[in-house]
């Protein structure tokens, strides 16, 4: 099983990485130029498009953290909804006839179970698409016996107030799993790379007009933009970095300890 945990982090390392080395490649070629050209001082400077650069770098990487941030509180807004549509359909299988409730409750516990190994089991794919798969089986058998004990219900509308809570709670699983794959296109990722190796290149170009240079600039640049894009790689995926999740899922466990508690 790949350790997803390790992704950003080795994100993360290469960007400083490569910063530093595009910075050292910057200034080389400035050297280069700056001593074929000793009237430099006397040409308009760059200064204006390279503020532009680093703008729109500062830009896209404030964009790209409000997406992921956006991103990472839907995913728990989500908990909380698939949370209470669970709760509601288990409460309204009260006014389903004792025959047919029983067996019902006795579903959801499992069903309610199962949605909480599928997160616990991430990031192991193959294991969560497992207990994906046990949970789906799980939602046409609680929705099968729930349309057989409509049939058979001694005050049919009952069944208007229960099939649509089912249907609700069914409905928010798919929802769930596609806020799970929903990110930004890879080419976000590739432009944020291109962007600091380009400034950091702008940058060391730059400092090769200062002979008393000093590494502590390029070295801070270079680890804040690093530990920015490693923040983002890792709320983009809470499910499988050090920025999780999993502490919404209190909820769902607290709802599943109060199944316990009223069939008791």
């Amino acid at each position: 099983m790949m350790n997803f945990t390790f992704i950003p982090i080795v994100v993360g390392i290469s960007l400083f990485l490569g910063m530093l080395l595009f910075y050292v490649m910057g200034r080389r070629l400035g050297f280069k130029h700056f001593n074929k050209d000793a009237e430099t001082d006397g040409k308009p400077s760059a200064g204006t498009i390279e503020a532009a650069i680093f703008a729109l770098f500062g830009l896209l990487i404030a964009f790209t953290f409000s997406g992921a941030a956006s991103r990472f509180d839907d995913r728990r807004h989500l908990i909380a909804e698939e949370t209470n549509a669970i709760g509601t359909a288990y409460l309204r299988l009260d006014i389903v006839d004792a025959d047919a409730r029983a067996e019902l409750q006795a579903l959801f516990r499992r069903y309610t179970d199962s949605r909480l190994k599928y997160y616990k089991r991430l990031p192991d794919v193959e294991a969560a698409q497992h207990e994906w798969n046990n949970s789906m089986v799980l939602q046409n058998t609680i929705w099968t016996q729930a349309v057989a004990a409509c049939r058979t219900q001694t005050v049919p509308s009952a069944c208007v107030v229960v099939l649509p809570a089912l249907n609700a709670m069914i409905d928010i699983t798919t929802t769930r799993k596609m806020a799970m794959m929903m990110h930004p296109p890879k080419i976000i990722f590739v432009l944020l790379f291109v962007f600091a190796y380009g400034c950091s290149f702008i940058a060391g170009y730059g400092t090769a007009r200062n002979p008393s240079h000093r590494w502590v600039h390029p070295m801070v640049f270079a680890t804040m933009t690093a530990i920015a894009v490693y923040v983002i790689v890792d709320i983009e995926y809470p499910r499988f970095g050090v920025i999780r999740v999993d502490a919404a899922d209190q909820i769902l466990i607290e709802l599943r300890e109060s199944m316990n508690r009223k069939a008791e």
